[in-house]
């Protein structure tokens, strides 16, 4: 059996708990591998952990619809480098300060930082707060063809903190019947996490925040490269 080194109180994680507990020590952490040598807490997985054996307490592809399902406390989505990864509540405000620093997704778009189909999957989430993805597919008109734009457009907004996901739901038939594999399920940030946490972070100034999120990570991992910091943090 594998023991991995403490390190600053995290220990070897061995089941859903551990990683819960380590989360919320940490805070953030890449959703797979730590490939940017950042942080991940896959770095302390016990060879108890295996991916993709459907096990609830054990396979971490799973715990990716537990923390939201079973939560109301924790984030996941396409949060560093384009790739997956887990932000706890009571760090999601200095991520958002950091980096929307107060702007709304209208001021963006103008001042080209927001792509043309990003814009128009923020404005069907705005409009109908929650959707899966096939439906947001289809309503945005994306078809084959622009495929890649629609997940372009999906990972941009999850990066710059204006959507997230919110769980999954199966597909129906025109009979009501659920078929096939579930579909990942999208929503503002807005209606993710409570007033008071987004409040919370209107009052943070974006470059402290960078400031505060980078010694988290110097914290548990003193090796990281300053200019992956950065990228790990602003996205």
């Amino acid at each position: 059996m594998t023991e991995i080194k403490a390190m600053n109180g995290i220990k070897t994680i061995r089941c859903y708990d551990d990683f819960i507990k380590s989360l919320f020590m940490t805070g953030m952490s890449m959703g797979g591998p730590n490939d940017e040598h950042v942080f991940s807490l896959c770095n302390f997985f016990g060879d108890e952990i295996e991916w993709h054996t459907e096990k609830p307490d054990t396979d971490p592809w799973e715990w990716r619809m537990r923390v939201l399902n079973e939560r109301d406390d924790i984030a996941y989505g396409k949060l560093f480098f384009k790739k997956s990864g887990y932000i706890t509540k009571d760090w999601f405000p200095y991520f958002y300060a950091a980096r929307r620093d107060k702007t709304s997704l209208e001021e963006a778009y103008a001042e080209g930082k927001i792509s043309q189909p990003a814009k128009l999957i923020y404005e069907i989430l705005k409009e109908e707060r929650t959707m899966p993805l096939h439906l947001l597919k289809s309503a945005g008109g994306f078809s084959k063809e622009n495929k890649a734009a629609f997940e372009r457009g999906l990972t941009e907004l999850q990066m710059k903190m204006y959507i997230t996901m919110c769980g999954q739901k199966r597909k129906r038939s025109e009979k009501g019947e659920e078929y096939g594999w579930s579909s990942t399920v999208f929503c503002l940030v807005e209606d993710f996490f409570t007033e008071d946490i987004l409040e919370e972070a209107g009052h943070i100034d974006g470059e402290a925040a960078f400031w505060k999120i980078s010694e988290q990570i110097v914290r548990f991992n003193p090796k990281a490269d300053p200019k992956k910091v950065k990228k790990f943090v602003l996205g």
